[in-house]
């Protein structure tokens, strides 16, 4: 059970951000890296990765985390640390010179998924068994949503 909770909160984590953008569009989408660019001439992160979504991952994964029967804290660790997670995916990407929203099969998925069960690991007495299949459920949930949510025109790319 626990395993389906945590996975539900990474999803709501990672969501949370596409939602906002669809009801807001551009509105409150301030860039996280204030538009700056790296030493090497590239975005920092891009500007998709918006303070409005960490902010609004970081709020709203805790609400469900109590909803669902976890300490809300649990769910403010798996926000920030998935936010994290998506923020130096998106990094790496620019460093590789990927535009924004592509999609790098693994990048895009793992980082934000991993990062948030290693820093729970111990508060959660997870096993590696545990986070390497909610590591790989993750992943796969995460490429099917994305196709759904982008047929449903919620999300800008269909990876």
């Amino acid at each position: 059970m626990q395993i389906l909770q945590l996975l539900f909160l990474l999803i709501i984590a990672n969501g949370i951000p596409i939602i906002a953008k669809n009801i807001w569009g551009q509105r409150f989408a301030f860039p996280v890296d204030a538009g700056i660019n790296f030493f090497d001439g590239r975005p920092l992160f891009g500007a998709s990765k918006t303070i409005r979504g960490v902010i609004l991952a970081i709020i709203i994964t805790p609400l469900f985390a109590l909803f669902i029967g976890i300490d809300w804290l649990v769910g403010l660790f798996i926000a920030s640390t998935s936010m994290l997670g998506d923020l130096l995916s998106s990094f790496i990407k620019r460093r590789l010179n990927m535009p924004p929203s592509s999609m790098a099969l693994g990048l895009d998925q793992i980082p934000e998924s991993l990062l948030p069960l290693l820093v729970c690991k111990s508060m959660l007495a997870l096993t590696a068994g545990d986070i390497i299949t909610i590591v790989i459920m993750f992943f796969v949930i995460e490429l099917v949503l994305s196709r759904l949510l982008y047929r449903w025109n919620i999300r800008d790319e269909p990876y």
